[in-house]
């Protein structure tokens, strides 16, 4: 059988571990390509569209754009360097023929970095090396060159795999070279590497059409877009086609729109033929992973295989007594479709039903995974509360297995200690420390899932914000051991009413408080936190009584300490498993499950008995 090349189109993804440069080498990219006019201000992080990206200073979402080079059309598809969204980069890598690996020139390949080169193994997508940050004055170029042939040598799945273009390049200022030797000019020498080295797309134009759905968008006006690589055949528009997928009968469908990538935006077309990415409308109920064949010939694509999630909360109803003050969508109805519907894109997303009706098993990649999900559905106006974040746990042979992941910080020395005592009490193994000459180390450890949760706010208190850390799933292992819970109680309010000075005096007298004067509370709502185990019911509404006597400076000279203030995430990372974070468009608060104190007094006394019982 003859084969098929079309030799106008080259498919490349761009892939790395966080923040080592790949959408600003996309922006370099897009710049000198001609994709935008000369006098046009297009900023930084160009495929960095969504405001939480933005915000954070990472990828979410998987994005396509394209560049014409000497008559060469390359679909340049920009993946998350986060391990929490791998889930991107599994359902993007078969649109590809090539991949380009981006490598940090100081840190060198990271975790993410052997995840997202496996991955692309795995789809027999030939790769290309550009070593980045190569203008850092730190920077260790064959150092990192060694690293990165060695980890071929331990992934790579065939002899030719070995066989790879490394360049050297710096992002930020825009270029690349062949030969760290060679005067840096332009990205010109990168796209000529792309060109010569990646693959034109296979397939036939001619054969029966197949195109398997890796990403799915929505318009306002178009409804649900289809968005994949034509494997053979050619897509046209009007055409009837036959949509198969989740092992039911095909089911046909008129191609109302077709698309093709060309800058930052799509284009329609009336056809486009094998080895082109394309986004086509029409097919009603199409999900990830579902194959776009001939209607004559309907064969169906193999489906896109995703990893398990490894971290669960439970999303549920709000049922405090500020329900329905801040959201727009508060019921189990809306809550249940808005998850559905992130079903659909999200692929690495799990959703499961529970015993109570109205609270639902969320399972994904990560804490950050689950909590940029949180936060999207905060701002769309949804109000609702979850659970502290748990590890995903199997049972194999009769025993409880749980993740295992492969973390690996950079730091000054000076913070070792702090870190080595937290993380030896959340099970952690290390596996190699290396210093520098300049004062900083490199440490790796070995930790169950459930060890990292609430790692990154510690993280950050600890070290000042002078370190970076990053973390990647390895596997499951036997659950062993348990850990060193944090020696610290919540003060929980015991009357409903609006916090005042005096109250909040008295409870900063126990510990830190969470809100200011003036705040509205509930019963059982969490306001501060002290040093000791065990909850402290306390009222913040407490009024100073009157009495006849006057005292001129008593009340001047007290003053509020600062309040607590948290971010979403540290939230999530600060509750017990037995509090839950409200949310809503407006607030996040904390909160106990059970609100009332009575009603929790008689919860501890039935666990105590439970326990005596069971001894």
């Amino acid at each position: 059988m003859e084969n098929h090349f079309n030799d106008k189109i080259r498919n490349l993804a761009i892939i790395a571990h966080v923040d080592h440069g790949k959408t600003t080498l996309v922006d370099a990219l897009l710049k000198q390509s001609q994709v935008f006019r000369e006098n046009q201000d297009v900023g930084v992080l160009i495929m960095d569209s969504n405001p939480l990206e933005r915000e954070r200073g990472i990828t979410i979402l998987a994005k396509n754009a394209s560049i014409t080079y000497q008559g060469v059309k390359i679909n340049i598809i920009d993946t998350p360097g986060h391990a929490d969204f791998s889930g991107e980069v599994e359902r993007i890598m078969n649109m590809a023929d090539g991949c380009l690996l981006l490598v940090d020139a100081v840190d060198g390949p990271m975790p993410q970095t052997t995840y997202v080169l496996k991955t692309a193994f795995s789809q027999d997508v030939t790769p290309m090396v550009v070593i980045n940050k190569t203008d850092r004055p730190e920077a260790r170029v064959a150092e990192v060159v060694e690293l990165v042939q060695d980890l071929f040598l331990e992934l790579a799945t065939k002899p030719e795999q070995l066989d790879f273009p490394v360049l050297y390049a710096s992002a930020r200022d825009g270029y690349a070279v062949a030969d760290p030797a060679d005067e840096p000019q332009d990205m010109k020498p990168l796209f000529d590497a792309i060109l010569k080295h990646v693959p034109a797309p296979a397939g036939d134009p001619d054969a029966p059409l197949q195109m398997l759905v890796a990403a799915l968008d929505y318009d306002n006006y178009l409804g649900q877009v289809a968005i994949g690589r034509v494997s053979r055949g050619t897509i046209r528009l009007d055409d009837q086609v036959a949509l198969m997928g989740g092992g039911d009968q095909p089911t046909t469908h008129k191609l109302d729109r077709v698309f093709v990538f060309r800058g930052l935006g799509r284009s329609e077309v009336t056809e486009a033929e094998a080895g082109d990415i394309v986004a086509v409308t029409g097919v009603d109920g199409v999900a990830i992973g579902d194959t776009i064949a001939d209607l004559e010939n309907a064969e169906a694509l193999p489906t896109i295989h995703i990893d398990e999630p490894t971290v669960e909360m439970t999303f549920g109803v709000n049922t405090s007594p500020f329900m329905g003050k801040d959201g727009t969508h508060s019921t189990s109805r809306t809550l249940y479709d808005r998850l559905m519907n992130e079903l659909r894109t999200n692929v690495s997303l799990r959703v499961e039903a529970t015993d109570a009706t109205d609270v639902f098993l969320v399972s994904g990649r990560g804490e950050l995974h689950l909590s940029i999900l949180v936060e999207t559905m905060r701002r769309e106006g949804f109000e609702f509360q979850v659970s502290k974040p748990e590890p995903v746990t199997k049972v194999v042979d009769g025993k409880v297995h749980e993740p295992y992941e492969r973390l690996n910080i950079t730091t000054k020395d000076e913070f070792i200690g702090a870190l080595t005592e937290y993380l030896s009490g959340r099970l952690a193994q290390l596996i190699d420390m290396k210093y520098d000459d300049a004062g900083n180390v490199d440490l790796e450890y070995l930790i169950p899932t459930r060890g990292l949760i609430g790692f990154t706010s510690f993280f950050l208190r600890t070290t000042r914000g002078n370190g970076t850390h990053s973390s990647a799933f390895v596997e499951y292992r036997r659950m062993e051991g348990a850990i060193k819970s944090a020696n610290a109680g919540v003060l929980v309010a015991w009357e409903a009413g609006v916090a005042v000075t005096y109250g909040l005096l008295n409870a900063q007298g126990r510990g830190d408080t969470f809100i200011e004067p003036g705040t509205p509370v509930y019963e059982g709502m969490i306001v501060g936190t002290h040093r000791r185990e065990g909850d402290i019911p306390i009222n913040v509404c407490k009024e100073k009584h009157l009495t006849n006597m006057r005292s001129s400076t008593a009340d001047i000279t007290r003053r509020l300490n600062a309040t607590v203030r948290m971010s979403l995430d540290e939230a999530l990372d600060f509750i017990a498993s037995d509090e839950l974070v409200e949310v809503t468009p407006q607030n996040f608060r904390l909160r106990k499950k059970v609100l009332s104190t009575s009603g929790r007094s008689r919860s501890r006394a039935n666990a105590a008995r439970d326990r005596a019982g069971a001894v």
